[in-house]
């Protein structure tokens, strides 16, 4: 017999004060003392207003890294019912982590200086924190633990700062993106789209009595990498082939010449694949394994790392008959920025505190990730 997995509370941490438009390249730095060309072009396309940044505004130092920033998240689950002194099982997905060893699970266990409990590392890019909820989802339901605490989190700015970067600036690339905003995903749309922030959800086998809870209905996390190059990478450099060379094939001093360690986009790959993969295919295969229509879903939760897809996500839906209203769309990408793994928590954590759930309503997760091609989904039931 298996257990019923509720979420029961959820929270999130954004550090600092938000950084607006005018700010972001204030904070990060200028390039080669060359202010950005594509800068307005970029943030006009993505829709995002604010973000946040670990980085001091003034000092553009670092205040957290992402086992503390995460740590944080975690601690604000403490209530009166709950420390985090209980936690049985603690699962943590990230992107990149502060350290190629140890894993970031047991870096946020430290600093949060919990009793002993079960740890699990989940990496990849986006979809890491989905993988995460499932390990806790998965050890509470088969009763290994009564408990989990799950988290998704991010700090991308060390990677964004200026002087992580060659001269990105050139007047032909921002006439090019003038005509085909795509192309900002190559070097300045990772710049000027990617931000921090940390969730954390505290998952266990009973809803708590009187007070608002999520039921784990199921998850679903499938790859495409068998039919496709990697698309988003980083410690590595891509051959013409496809084929990835990883950063310790290189010398240092190469490796330091070529940007090995920096996060790339390929955008072709991207712009014809995303859409297709993540959301019609993956969609029409869990709309068939899991039975489900659109006049269920309350609430449509998609992870868009730029209003840019808003309209090409639709048109996906729109393509394979599940056509999800609009009005059924939650996202917070144009106030809290775009997160990365993080992001599907700070969107459920804003959600779940808003007073506009019902009992019973229906809430659909849907998390594309495009390091390699994967879709990641969740379906929820308000209780």
């Amino acid at each position: 017999m298996t257990n019923e997995v509720f979420i029961t509370k959820i929270a999130a941490f954004l550090p600092n004060e938000p950084v607006t438009n005018d700010e972001v390249e204030n904070v990060l730095g200028v390039v080669n003392n060359k202010k950005s060309r594509a800068l307005k072009i970029v943030l006009r396309n993505n829709g995002i207003k604010t973000r946040y940044y670990v980085l001091d505004k003034q000092t553009g130092e670092p205040k957290y890294n992402n086992a503390q920033l995460t740590a944080v998240a975690v601690r604000a689950l403490n209530d009166d019912d709950f420390s985090i002194n209980d936690i049985q099982c603690l699962s943590c997905g990230t992107t990149i982590a502060d350290q190629l060893v140890p894993g970031h699970a047991v870096m946020v266990h430290g600093e949060l200086g919990n009793p002993p409990c079960e740890t699990a590392t989940t990496i990849g890019v986006c979809s890491s924190s989905v993988s995460s909820l499932k390990y806790g989802y998965m050890n509470v339901k088969s009763g290994c633990s009564s408990n989990a605490v799950v988290t998704g989190s991010e700090v991308a700015s060390l990677t964004l700062r200026a002087n992580s970067y060659a001269s990105i600036e050139d007047d032909a690339l921002a006439e090019e993106i003038q005509r085909r905003p795509e192309l900002a995903f190559e070097k300045d749309f990772l710049r000027w789209m990617l931000s921090d922030g940390a969730g954390a959800m505290l998952l266990e086998a009973k809803p708590r009595p009187g007070r608002l809870s999520l039921r784990i209905d199921w998850i679903e996390v499938i790859s495409f990498a068998n039919m496709l190059e990697s698309c988003m990478y980083a410690g590595a450099e891509k051959e013409s082939t496809g084929r990835l060379i990883g950063w310790r094939e290189f010398p240092l001093q190469e490796m330091i010449e070529k940007d090995v360690l920096a996060l790339k986009q390929d955008v072709k790959l991207l712009n014809k694949h995303i859409v297709p993969l993540t959301i019609e295919r993956g969609m029409t295969m869990v709309a068939e394994r899991r039975n489900i229509t659109v006049d269920e879903i309350d609430y449509f939760l998609p992870h868009i790392s730029s209003e840019y897809f808003r309209d090409k996500l639709a048109q996906g839906l729109d393509n394979i008959g599940f056509s999800i209203p609009q009005e059924k769309w939650f996202t917070n990408l144009s106030t809290k920025g775009n997160t990365g793994a993080a992001s599907i928590y700070i969107m459920l954590e804003e959600l779940f505190n808003s007073g506009k759930l019902e009992s019973g309503q229906k809430i659909l997760c849907f998390v594309p990730e495009s390091g390699r091609f994967l879709s990641s989904f969740v379906m929820l039931t308000v209780v």
